[in-house]
């Protein structure tokens, strides 16, 4: 009996505990569900506040949520009878597009294709009666979606060989619609412009780059563009690429052309640039003129050093048609002379007057020692006792003569037009003349022929004064004592002249 009252009990047990832990297992079990948040747990609501936040109201559901319904009921109107194909003030009056240009960035300049890229925000604005609206919004700003329903002016860039409309992330293109009926149209294109470059005074040139547009279809009579006072925001601190170049400023012109659709009216604005002149004149002046001074070392070498001489000379004329070919490497194939050219020509035409000067001399000196290894004097015959005195002077003038070279004398033309070589001839000494080898040689240019004023005295030991009976006195053995004066002289005056003129111009 009381095993069955103990069993009896134990199952009132068992039965009372699963009616108490039933639901706290049911929410755990729920709870199991979820996702784990570390931290404090929020606390539940209370059923009070639940039950206000999950009623509905009236007036949330009543009340229009912001302005969206009347934009939209303002939009839909004004486009309802638009016909966006057909110009504003058609038949009646032009249509007027106001310009405004803001600059984001300029560059490249390509010299070798005349071409440059810039990317712009192109602003337009006109008046569209048809888009008027009476409504306390002042205006409607409508992305790129609704260029399409609108009229826009067909604008094209005339001078532009590629174009490229940005799209990223959306068409960046927005019009602003007023209530009066004005039309704001912008949009963010990259130009690649053809910019026509005159290459004269490079690298001290200077260019003006054009951006040119107008309308496509529309004539002069039913559209004209006109300048924002003209508006052309540039900021200079953006990403600038003109690398070579330096900014100087801008300009604008408008014109009217005529063509067989008619007369359009043509707007255009120009960016002014300079040179910098650093870089080409690292890479190019200074090379030519220090291979130019490098050549006149020659003057400093003895005459006998022939190969030392040749190769110092061929080499300094070799360097200088490599430095006028890379000149030209990235440079546009023009027809006319540069001032760089001009400058490097003139360069190598020093070098080679500097080997020339080694090839004259050493052909004049070889000529006189040969001439003096075989003498061709003719000997006084044998006179008798009663000519002894005479002959005596003979044989003193022939050894006079063996002494003194041959004197080489600039060839005239005759009175008869023909042209004539003077050849050595003995003249006896003037009184009032001193004796010497430079007065044998001007007594010899007097005896050949008196029209003669200028000819190369090739005595060794050539002594005296320049100016001689108004005769040019030039000693062959001091050809290099010439050059050495001569040519720097003479390359410093080119360029002053040189730097006077391209700098003024």
């Amino acid at each position: 009996m009381l095993p069955k009252v103990l069993l009896f009990l134990l199952n009132i047990f068992l039965f009372l505990q699963s009616r108490v832990e039933g639901p706290q297992t049911a929410l755990e079990n729920e709870d199991s569900t979820r996702d784990v948040v570390y931290g404090p747990q929020p606390q539940p609501p209370s059923r009070k506040l639940l039950s206000e936040e999950t009623k509905p109201t009236a007036s949330v559901i009543g009340r229009p949520s912001g302005k969206l319904p009347e934009a939209s009921r303002i939009l839909n109107t004004i486009l309802s009878n638009y016909d966006h194909k057909l110009r504003p003030g058609i038949g009646e009056k032009p249509t007027v597009v106001t310009v405004e240009v803001s600059v984001n960035s300029l560059g490249p300049l390509s010299i070798l294709d005349m071409e440059y890229t810039i990317d712009i925000i192109f602003l337009q604005t006109w008046y569209d009666e048809r888009l008027r609206y009476n409504d306390t919004f002042e205006t409607l700003v409508l992305n790129g979606n609704v260029v399409s329903q609108l009229w826009i002016p067909d604008t094209f860039f005339r001078n532009s060989k590629r174009t490229q409309e940005h799209e990223i992330t959306m068409p960046n293109q927005m019009v602003r619609i007023h209530k009066d009926g004005k039309v704001l149209y912008t949009i963010r294109m990259t130009i690649e412009a053809g910019c026509s470059l005159q290459m004269f005074k490079f690298p001290m040139d200077s260019h003006s780059c054009p951006l040119s547009f107008s309308s496509f279809s529309y004539p002069k009579s039913d559209m004209i563009y006109k300048w924002d006072n003209f508006k052309l925001e540039i900021n200079e601190k953006n990403s600038w690429k003109l690398f070579q170049f330096d900014f100087t400023g801008v300009s604008n012109k408008t014109e009217t052309i005529s063509t067989p659709a008619g007369e359009f009216m043509v707007m255009m604005f120009f960016f002014n640039v300079s040179r910098r002149f650093s870089f080409v004149a690292f890479h190019n002046y200074v090379p030519s003129s220090v291979t130019t001074m490098l050549s006149w070392v020659s003057f400093w070498i003895k005459k006998e050093s022939a190969p030392a001489r040749t190769s110092l000379g061929i080499t300094s004329v070799l360097t200088m048609t490599t430095l006028g070919t890379f000149s030209r490497k990235n440079f546009p194939r023009v027809s006319y002379i540069t001032a760089l050219d001009f400058y490097i020509a003139i360069c190598f035409i020093f070098c080679f007057c500097a080997l020339v000067e080694f090839a004259a001399l050493n052909f004049l000196t070889y000529n006189q020692k040969k001439a003096h290894a075989s003498p061709k004097l003719r000997h006084p015959p044998l006179c008798s006792r009663a000519h002894a005195h005479t002959c005596a002077r003979a044989r003193a003038h022939a050894r006079q003569q063996q002494e003194a070279s041959v004197c080489e004398i600039v060839t005239s033309e005759g009175n008869d037009g023909e042209e004539h070589l003077s050849s050595s001839a003995q003249r006896p000494p003037s009184p009032g003349i001193p004796q010497g080898p430079c007065n044998m040689c001007i007594r010899c240019c007097d005896e050949c022929n008196k029209g003669f004023k200028k000819y190369f005295c090739m005595i060794p030991d050539c002594e005296g004064s320049t100016w001689q009976q108004g005769c040019l006195c030039i000693h062959i053995y001091r050809l290099d004592d010439y050059s050495r004066v001569l040519f720097p002289v003479s390359f410093f005056f080119f360029n002053m002249l040189y730097w006077l003129v391209c700098l003024n111009l």
